[in-house]
């Protein structure tokens, strides 16, 4: 008997996930049901008005590819148009901060999004069941209800940072939100209080019976683009029309035995092989997991990352990316040599504010065909809004791109911001062994990265892999997570870094995975979620 397995942070999801098994769906099926299940009970995390990159491994159909659906900036969205106004940035690098949070919060700050023309793209190229029975389980959840998780619940509750509004103030920002939402006090709902969103399941219904077309061409399109200009958005009817999907080929690496494959930038793979390039120098089984110098040397690949993005990825389209240099193996060692000898990256950030929330979401599939599709898809910092009547928020994108023209990230008419999301696929002798991702900000290919060490080089199973303690450095100073102890990170500072120390447990992206071993299947699901792995038989 063949199996199948859905990994993600939402266990209403991973269940229309495994429903789509069951009724003889692909991992294509599986996953496009899951990830609609995801923008109904994860709201803040993802939506079908947000943006994401999926890895999609189908030798049914001899085909390795990704479909990226990233947000774009709006036509109206101009160079300059904050240039003025730039206040800060996040410490992490995760955006920018401007005057009056108008990249953050509220109308401007909507970039076009690319999420139901991804699903759709998936499906069409690689589905076997009707486009209605893969949104079903969806539009249940949305009718029927589901409740506030304690993982939700932990986001919803999150307090403004240095710059930037707080997923409070965003799940309340419209009428529709605070309905839907909050309390009567305009506080967030508490754990376990039940949720049922009729508009939302209207919304997928009615895209269920006319295709993404009803929310980029037509009756849905309408509505938003009025909302839209009654409020000052920068999107526009054309915005939303000429949209389209990126579709590429893997960017590919090796580290030690392995073949990894991950995203084209503007995703976050480049930066993910770049780190696996530089530890492949170091004996990281010697030195020992989670030591003083694994934590020194790995964040320094961390950082040399991190510049290198900051300097040089963006949109190819308008920024001429140095692949070959980043991703070269003798560039590697010249970073590592550095390393070697304690020197220390150094990251410049604009006024820089707190590590800004991370809202977005993963969900990782394998069929008993031995297809595998790996999915990373979020709303960025949402942007609040709710077009009123059609239950879904939409992206808050546009914080990320940055103010300064000139530089690879900056504002342009069209133009893919950079996300660190970075769903990728290890191979071992020519067959996945690993299907992985997370969602995180910008710290995303640092937990994807944590859980491949842990599997190649630590022998660790998968749940293992992604439940050990992680740390990041994306700026000049060192976060761990509460389980790295005190008496480690000691001799960090010791040696003049600066350590700062996140109260959760489990933190640091949040990782979702599958291990391919001996032909079973041997899921991870981040304890810092609610998540599941969640196995079937397939007929």
């Amino acid at each position: 008997m063949k199996k199948g397995m859905v990994v993600c942070p939402q266990p209403e999801a991973a269940e229309a996930g495994i429903e789509i098994l069951r009724a003889g769906g692909n991992a294509a099926d599986a996953a496009v049901a899951c990830a609609f299940a995801q923008t109904v009970v994860d709201p803040l995390m993802c939506g079908i008005a947000g943006f994401g990159t999926a890895a999609v491994y189908m030798p049914s159909h001899h085909v390795h590819e990704y479909i990226d659906f990233h947000a774009t900036a709006p036509a109206r969205a101009t160079p300059d148009m904050w240039a003025d106004q730039l206040e800060g940035e996040a410490r992490d690098g995760f955006g920018f901060f401007v005057k009056d949070r108008l990249n953050d919060i509220g109308y401007q700050s909507i970039a076009t999004p690319g999420t139901l023309r991804g699903l759709e793209a998936i499906h069409r190229s690689y589905g076997r069941l009707p486009w209605q029975e893969v949104i079903a389980p969806a539009i249940r959840w949305a009718r029927d209800g589901y409740f506030v998780r304690p993982g939700m619940y932990a986001f919803w509750i999150d307090v403004a940072t240095l710059g930037r509004a707080s997923n409070r103030e965003r799940l309340a920002f419209s009428a529709d939100g605070r309905r839907l939402y909050c309390r009567e006090d305009g506080s967030p709902k508490t754990i376990g209080t039940p949720l049922r969103n009729p508009d939302f399941a209207d919304t997928l219904e009615q895209i269920a019976r006319e295709g993404a077309d009803a929310f980029y061409l037509h009756d849905i399109a309408g509505r938003i683009v009025a909302d839209m200009e009654r409020n000052g958005g920068l999107l526009s009817r054309a915005d939303l029309a000429d949209y389209r999907v990126e579709r590429t080929a893997p960017l590919t690496g090796t580290y030690r035995d392995r073949t990894i494959t991950t995203n084209q930038p503007p995703g976050g793979g480049v930066m993910l092989i770049e780190m696996l390039n530089i530890l492949e120098r170091f004996d990281l089984a010697r030195i020992g997991h989670n030591t003083p110098e694994y934590l020194r040397i790995v964040c320094e690949a961390m950082k040399a990352a991190t510049r290198d993005k900051d300097l040089h990825v963006g949109d190819p389209a308008f920024v001429d990316v140095p692949l070959a240099r980043l991703l070269d193996k003798d560039y590697a060692g010249e970073l590592a040599a550095r390393i070697v000898a304690g020197d220390k990256v150094d990251i410049a950030r604009v006024n820089p504010g707190h590590v800004v929330p991370r809202d977005t979401t993963h969900l990782s599939v394998v069929d008993g065909e031995g297809n595998c599709i790996a999915l990373t898809h979020s709303l960025a910092m949402p942007s609040g809004v709710m077009t009123p009547g059609l239950g879904f928020l939409h992206n808050g994108c546009m914080g990320v791109f940055d103010p300064r023209p000139g530089r690879a990230g900056s504002i342009a008419p069209g133009k893919r911001r950079f996300t660190s999301s970075c769903p990728s696929i290890v191979f071992r002798d020519g067959k996945p062994e690993i299907v992985l991702g997370a969602p995180g900000g910008t710290q995303i290919a640092m937990g994807v990265l944590q859980a491949i060490l842990n599997v190649v080089d630590f022998g660790m199973a998968m749940q293992p892999a992604v439940s050990a303690p992680r740390f990041s450095s994306t700026s000049n100073a060192i976060d761990v997570c509460n389980r790295i102890p005190r008496y480690l990170t000691a001799e960090l500072e010791a040696q003049g870094y600066e350590v700062i120390r996140n109260p959760y447990n489990y933190t640091i992206a949040w990782v979702h995975a599958i291990r391919l071993a001996n032909g079973h299947l041997d899921g991870g699901a981040d304890p810092g979620r609610d998540g599941v792995a969640l196995e079937t038989e397939i007929a």
